[in-house]
């Protein structure tokens, strides 16, 4: 005989039920008892009468959802992280399966598809990592212990106090208000590592200008500021850090730096743009953090896209901006903007040369 198992509340019903009907008792009670009508009442009389205590049970009970991904998805999702998408993100795969597979699934579903398989996010905290490898470990020494993989723990990072947190900067007010440069050294395709120089807007996090070269260097800096001034105009400021490019400054005579003038603020003098440097990173923290996000996604991208050279990169880099600024950039409110009216290109280049 099939051992029946009801929930709490099908037992209560079952029980009232049994009870109504051994000793024929009031209706009306077991109807206040069980909150219902006493046609329902009837009805479920019928039902135990019928099938006993199984009639209890709900008729969904051990079946999958309609909704359920099939096993074989569930593998195709899988094999399709493993061999064409390995480096990306959870959140960023998802976008990638809705965008390039016509796979339209939620973050969660993913994540406990991905984790059932032992894969972990690029993008998941150390402990995490580490109370994982340490249930995989305890697996191997124990082999009649199976991995509870279905229960990855995922494990929030430590709460810091509000007194010691380090208050997150206001953003500026306007658009072209100022404008944060940096360059990231990384594999972003190829062999060769590359360095990929960034524009931002504080005030939206636009990417106004993007371009790959071999080394940091002044040429790549001219080239997002005329991306910037070409397509949006001349912002009010420039925030950047203190490599040699921005600021000049001799160790022993540092006197000397108060009347020395780089070609590049020389340039920003030229325009009329107020060029800042700093040595704190939080200072331009809006693209510090910025890479990030492109390290895990760019690389990505150019993958996909069989990109293994600079200039291929450059000319993609385009496409996506456009993608990333959709996606992440607060939107552009034109009568909240401080650009000046961009030069002709002739005299851009004039000036950055």
């Amino acid at each position: 005989m099939r051992k029946v198992r009801l929930t709490m509340n099908e037992f209560n019903k079952y029980t009232i039920i049994k009870q109504l009907v051994d000793t024929q008792g009031n209706k009306k009670s077991a109807a206040l008892k069980i909150g219902c009508s006493t046609r329902t009442i009837n009805r479920l009389i019928l039902l135990y009468k019928a099938d006993g205590k199984s009639a209890f049970q709900h008729g969904n009970r051990g079946k999958a959802p309609a909704h359920a991904l099939s096993q074989e998805m569930k593998q195709h999702i899988t094999s399709l992280y493993r061999s064409k998408y390995d480096i990306a993100n959870f959140n960023h795969f998802r976008e990638l399966l809705a965008e390039h597979e016509a796979i339209h699934i939620s973050y969660t579903t993913i994540r406990n598809i991905l984790s059932k398989d032992d894969i972990l996010s690029p993008k998941a905290q150390r402990i995490t990592k580490r109370l994982h490898k340490k249930k995989l470990k305890d697996a191997l020494v124990h082999k009649d212990i199976v991995p509870d993989v279905d229960n990855v723990l995922i494990v929030p990072a430590p709460m810091i106090p509000l007194e010691l947190a380090h208050p997150r900067q206001e953003r500026s007010k306007y658009f072209g208000e100022s404008i944060q440069m940096d360059a990231s050294v990384h594999h972003w395709f190829g062999t060769e590592k590359a360095h990929l120089h960034i524009a931002i807007d504080d005030a939206t996090s636009q990417i106004v200008g993007a371009y790959f070269d071999t080394q940091e260097t002044l040429h790549a800096y001219y080239t997002i500021t005329k991306q910037m001034i070409t397509a949006f105009g001349i912002p009010y400021q420039i925030v950047t850090d203190n490599r040699t490019v921005f600021n000049y400054e001799l160790l022993k005579k540092k006197t000397v730096a108060k009347d020395t003038i780089t070609q590049y603020g020389y340039a920003c003098k030229t325009l009329g743009i107020d060029l800042k440097t700093t040595s704190v990173p939080q200072a331009k923290g809006r693209v510090e953090r910025s890479f990030g996000t492109h390290q895990s996604r760019l690389i990505t991208e150019l993958k996909l896209e069989d990109i293994n050279s600079i200039e291929e990169a450059n000319s993609y880099l385009q496409r996506y901006i456009h993608k990333h600024n959709e996606q992440f950039a607060l939107p552009i409110n034109l009568t909240n903007s401080v650009f000046e009216l961009q030069h002709d290109s002739c005299n851009i280049n004039h000036i950055l040369a």
